[in-house]
């Protein structure tokens, strides 16, 4: 039998959380900028296809913005060029700055999610409710896209620029529902023009004023505004509409009146920069993985990576390369984030945005310490569909890694106890380090010969795998053994210290018709 690894002299009494996990490789990041020149045809051509006057994209990796590129015109009549300081209007790409706006007064006790909307915003006192049995609409509700109220795109689009007085009249008539709250996801705009309502009722101050305090200006995003005049016109990107004159039948460029910033803008009006938008970016996966380091920024890392949980499941979808292979994905919505579980690439958080003018698409991949953005400016141009496209690129450089998942210390000398025990040792350390249910669910004996029967079905034991932890206290590994493979899952108990609450042996039979 292979000498297998031993544990420590002495069990730890206490259980550690293991440091924060650590790429493996470490030429990950000159691996992904090999896609770079390919990505960017990519967008070319795309831009090409679609007729969006101009592009600008970037890819931020640990935390910087390591790839920042641009493409065609910001402005259609002077032939102005997009360049890296350009600004776009991100519409829905704000709604998360105003999620993080209320967590951070959450966080300071200025409110709670699960208060009544009604208590910051009096006019929905006398709202109807669809139903009798309906909940009370609150914060939570409106921040994860669950109140009700009925998806709003385009309409929403086009009220950011409405006056307080007209939005209250509005609230005073009611709002139609749906849903009922807390039944289902339903996109709403009107949702978050709401929270910017009630960040202005709580703070005294109205709600684009609170976000670029404290917000926009702790991140460094100084060329990031709410408000149209606030852009240098030489750095602004004309939104535009592509559709033809009527006159002579030919497609020309249309430019979109940019609405004013209004009562309503708190669900689309942000305009910013790549290297802005990646600072903010940077923020939200630097709030992965959970560590000791001293918090830094407008909010707690836990808070950051709050916002990007799932909390209201949206749809199961299907995803194609370009080449036609297939795979599936689970969307929702986390607060102010779109929250991905991809079957390709794992844990995702996004959010596009769509006005006339514009369209724009971010995605980060917390677990990879990935993220790409791109901004155009022409009306709802799905620069989004080009993301797995993207993705797929960076993968293919062998660069696109998940942070590594280390085990608690617990867990590796457990391991080592039951890889002990599965190499014929007595089973002393394994029944010292049990927990109540093991033996429980399974007396010595039946283990015992469950580990005799597999042995005489697989042969000797030729090579134990690396160990893989799949968390802090649940791993796995495989043994090479003469007639097949034996896969180990181990998981401990919430017990302190943790022990042993279950063993799984998974046998895999070499087909005797293979050689």
């Amino acid at each position: 039998m292979p000498k297998s690894s031993q544990p420590s002299a002495k069990m730890r009494a206490d259980y550690i959380f293991p440091p924060a996990g650590q790429f493996n490789d470490t030429a990950r990041r000159v691996k992904l900028a090999a896609a770079f020149s390919e990505i960017r045809r990519v967008f070319a051509e795309y831009r090409e296809e679609q007729n969006i006057p101009g592009v600008a994209f970037g890819i931020v990796i640990d935390n910087e913005l390591a790839y920042a590129d641009v493409l065609g015109l910001r402005h259609v009549e002077t032939r102005a060029p997009v360049t890296r300081e350009t600004r776009f209007r991100i519409a829905s790409m704000s709604k998360s700055f105003v999620a993080m706006a209320i967590l951070k007064l959450r966080d300071e006790k200025k409110l709670r999610l699960d208060d009544r909307a009604a208590k910051y915003i009096p006019e929905l006192q006398v709202l109807k409710y669809p139903t009798l049995d309906s909940p009370a609409l609150t914060l939570r509700h409106l921040l994860t896209m669950s109140p009700g109220f009925p998806e709003d795109n385009p309409w929403g689009d086009r009220q950011m620029a409405i006056g307080e007085r007209k939005f209250a009249k509005w609230l005073r008539a009611g709002i139609p529902f749906s849903n009922a709250p807390n039944v289902t996801f339903e996109y709403s705009n009107y949702a978050y023009a709401l929270l910017g309502r009630v960040i202005s009722r709580v703070t005294g101050s109205t709600f684009q004023k609170y976000i670029t305090k404290q917000i926009l200006k702790p991140l460094g995003m100084h060329a990031t505004v709410w408000d149209k005049a606030r852009v240098p016109p030489d750095a602004l990107a004309q939104g535009y509409r592509y559709e033809m004159d009527l006159a002579d039948g030919e497609f020309i460029f249309k430019p979109e009146p940019i609405l004013s910033d209004g009562a309503f803008a708190a669900m689309a009006g942000l305009f910013t920069t790549i290297p802005d938008f990646a600072r903010y970016m940077s923020f939200l996966l630097d709030a992965f993985p959970p560590r000791e380091d001293t918090d830094k920024g407008p909010v707690k890392r836990a808070t950051a990576r709050e916002m990007q949980q799932l909390m209201r499941f949206e749809e199961l979808v299907e995803r194609k390369t370009s080449e036609g292979e297939a795979w599936r994905a689970v969307s929702g919505y986390g607060f102010g984030l779109a929250v991905w579980h991809d079957e390709k690439f794992g844990y995702g958080v996004a959010h596009g945005g769509g006005l006339p003018g514009y369209g724009s698409y971010f995605y980060l991949l917390p677990h990879h310490g990935v993220g790409v953005v791109a901004f155009s400016n022409k009306t709802y141009s799905r620069v989004g569909m080009l993301f797995p496209r993207v993705l797929e690129l960076l993968a293919q450089t062998g660069g696109l890694e998940a942070r590594a998942i280390l085990p608690a210390p617990v867990l590796a000398d457990l391991r080592a106890v039951v890889q002990k025990w599965l190499d014929g040792g007595d089973a002393a350390g394994l029944t010292a380090h049990a927990a109540d249910n093991f033996f429980l669910d399974r007396d010595l004996p039946h283990r015992l010969a469950e580990v005799n029967r597999l042995r005489g079905e697989l042969g000797a034991f030729r090579h134990v795998g690396a160990f893989e932890p799949l968390n802090a206290l649940r791993g796995k590994w495989t043994i090479e053994c003469e007639r097949g493979t034996l896969d180990v899952l181990l998981t401990l108990a919430p017990t302190m210290p943790p022990k042993i609450q279950m063993v799984t042996l998974t046998p895999h039979p070499k087909d005797a018709n293979k050689p």
